[in-house]
């Protein structure tokens, strides 16, 4: 019983956060991420600011969140991938959890507006980077431990694993930055392909 009620209470408080995001972002797609403070999201919502820092430790954190969990579905999609499969095609799969089109129904928070805020504000931009450099690293050691277990390892100091990470890395920003220049209206899924078969092995 104590199980299920936290299963709720768990449930719950993702709610409030999403009715948060949500109010958030429409006040910074209107006013400006840095005109908006923490006191008009909480007027929004009918929350005290204290309230709202329960759900989320800073202001940014309300934007960045959500790619924050698009980033770990990244690291369980890696992990899903056979051991035996080429690094850079385990590492295009990787991006698959991102959708084809960000703005698409059911993916509000990738839509093209909350990109360009991203990449247009620096503070959320630095967090956003932070948030891919502590993704590269947890996929770099996932792909060592995976070329271990295979029989193969890297050795000592190999920077291959972290070389094509950064490299893969790279082409998604890239294809964001690609699809921003679209505004919104190209496949996102298409600029990625492009981006990284630019760069990526020849066969």
């Amino acid at each position: 019983m104590g199980g299920k009620r936290v299963g709720l209470r768990e449930l719950s408080r993702r709610a409030v956060r999403e009715e948060i995001a949500e109010a958030a972002t429409a006040l910074f797609l209107e006013r400006g991420f840095e005109a908006t403070t923490v006191d008009d999201i909480g007027a929004a919502v009918g929350m005290s600011q204290r309230s709202v820092f329960r759900y989320f430790a800073t202001k940014e954190e309300i934007v960045l969140g959500h790619f924050g969990l698009v980033l770990d579905d990244m690291l369980a999609a890696l992990r899903a991938r056979p051991a035996d499969e080429p690094v850079w095609t385990s590492l295009r799969r990787v991006f698959d959890v991102l959708p084809a089109r960000p703005e698409a129904p059911g993916h509000q928070h990738w839509m093209a507006p909350v990109h360009r805020m991203v990449f247009e504000t620096p503070v959320l931009l630095a967090g956003y980077l932070q948030k891919l450099h502590r993704t590269q690293e947890a996929v770099v050691t996932e792909l060592t431990e995976r070329a271990a277990s295979t029989g193969a390892p890297y050795a000592p100091g190999d920077p291959a694993p972290r070389a094509l990470t950064a490299v893969a890395f790279g082409c998604l920003l890239a294809a964001q930055r690609s699809w921003l220049a679209s505004d919104g209206k190209g496949s996102f899924t298409d600029a990625l392909d492009r981006a990284m078969a630019t760069v990526g092995p020849r066969a």
